[in-house]
C-alpha cells in the first residue's frame, strides 16, 4: 500500500510552482505526513484540493492560505519572441522543461508541458514571457487532471535528475582541469546577458512607433 507521504503526492497537482513554500510537491507532501503542515497552501490544488488533503490526513478542511497565493484559472507561459535573447535562464527555471531554445536563439513553451508555475516569469531579464488563461472558467482540479500531473510529476523527475547530473558532473575534480570556475562562468553569462539586453534596448529605441 503506498504511504501516506506517496498518497498526498498524488493528490497534488504536480506543478511545483513553490508556492505552498516548499520546494517541490513532493516536499510539500511530506511536510504534511511528517511535521503536521498546514494542508491549505496549495492554489493550484484549490478548495478541491484541500478537501481531497483532509481526507487523507484527517486535519480540517481550512480556507486557502493568501499568503500562498489565490486559487484561479491554470494559466500557460507564453514567450514573445520578437523580444527573446535566448539567455536559457528560463530553460533552467522550468520544472517540466517544458521550455525550448539555445543560448542565443528564440525560445518557445511546449503547450501540453507547462504546468503554469509562472518560475519563468521572475527569471527573464527582458521581461517577454507572460501568462494567459488556459482554463478560463475553471480552476483548481477542475482545470487540470490527474493524467496531467502524472505527466507533470514524470518530466520534473526526469529535469531534476539531469539538474542533479549536471551538478555532479561540475563538482566532480576532473571538472576543475576543464571548464572554468563556477564564478567566471557565471561572470561571462552575466556578461553575455547584458549585452543582449543593450542590443534589445537598442531594439526598442530603434523600434518605429507605432503609427509612425
Amino acid at each position: 500500500m503506498p504511504s501516506l507521504v506517496e498518497r498526498i503526492d498524488a493528490a497534488l497537482p504536480q506543478t511545483q510552482c513553490t508556492r505552498c513554500g516548499y520546494p517541490d510537491c513532493r516536499a510539500y507532501a511530506q511536510a504534511i505526513a511528517g511535521e503536521g503542515a498546514a494542508i491549505n497552501r496549495c492554489p493550484p490544488g484549490g478548495v478541491e484540493g484541500i478537501e481531497r488533503l483532509s481526507m487523507l490526513t484527517g486535519h480540517p478542511v481550512l480556507p486557502l492560505d493568501a499568503t500562498c497565493g489565490d486559487e484561479g484559472p491554470r494559466t500557460l507561459a507564453v514567450i514573445d519572441e520578437a523580444w527573446c535573447i535566448g539567455c536559457t535562464l528560463c530553460l533552467d527555471a522550468c520544472p517540466t522543461d517544458a521550455i525550448l531554445g539555445v543560448n542565443k536563439r528564440m525560445h518557445t513553451v511546449v503547450e501540453a508541458h507547462c504546468t503554469g508555475c509562472e518560475l519563468c516569469i521572475p527569471v527573464c531579464p527582458v521581461d517577454c514571457i507572460e501568462l494567459e488563461v488556459a482554463t478560463p472558467g475553471s480552476s483548481g482540479w477542475q482545470a487540470w487532471s490527474a493524467l496531467q500531473a502524472d505527466i507533470a510529476r514524470q518530466r520534473y523527475g526526469i529535469h531534476r535528475a539531469r539538474r542533479e547530473r549536471d551538478a555532479a558532473r561540475a563538482a566532480a575534480p576532473s571538472a576543475a582541469l576543464a571548464p572554468p570556475d563556477a564564478d567566471a562562468a557565471a561572470v561571462r553569462k552575466r556578461a553575455v546577458i547584458e549585452a543582449a539586453l543593450a542590443r534589445a534596448a537598442a531594439a526598442r529605441r530603434d523600434a518605429p512607433s507605432p503609427g509612425g
